[in-house]
């Protein structure tokens, strides 16, 4: 397996472990070039959704991704991870609902607004 895979796989285990909600891997291969995969997940409060994102930033930085950040540092409703392979989006459920990124993403992109 390779290092993203494995990757994934610890960052789908860290989450469950500490009680993320409604987690959601998502492969991006053959839809964007930003990343190889999205994984989208809920918690139940701020402080959770906040200490979810600093541990998946561990996570990051223990297998050699150092330059990974948490954007949405000033926001009780979101956080991203950008593990740069690996994206991780850590929302509140309502945000999440609003936004809906599982439905964006998770659909095939037609070739019409792929090509540029």
């Amino acid at each position: 397996m390779d290092k993203i895979a494995d990757l994934k796989k610890t960052i789908l285990n860290t989450l469950d472990k500490n009680k993320a909600l409604n987690i959601v891997s998502i492969d991006l291969a053959d839809k964007s070039s930003m990343a190889d995969y999205m994984i989208i997940a809920s918690g139940t409060s701020s402080r959770h959704i906040q200490a979810l994102s600093e541990q998946v930033l561990e996570k990051f930085k223990n297998n050699g991704i150092k330059n990974c950040t948490i954007e949405g540092s000033d926001s009780n409703e979101w956080k991203l991870i950008d593990g740069i392979d690996l994206i991780v989006h850590i929302f509140n459920p309502e945000k999440r609902k609003f936004y809906e990124l599982e439905k964006i993403w998770s659909e095939m992109i037609p070739k019409e607004k792929i090509i540029i």
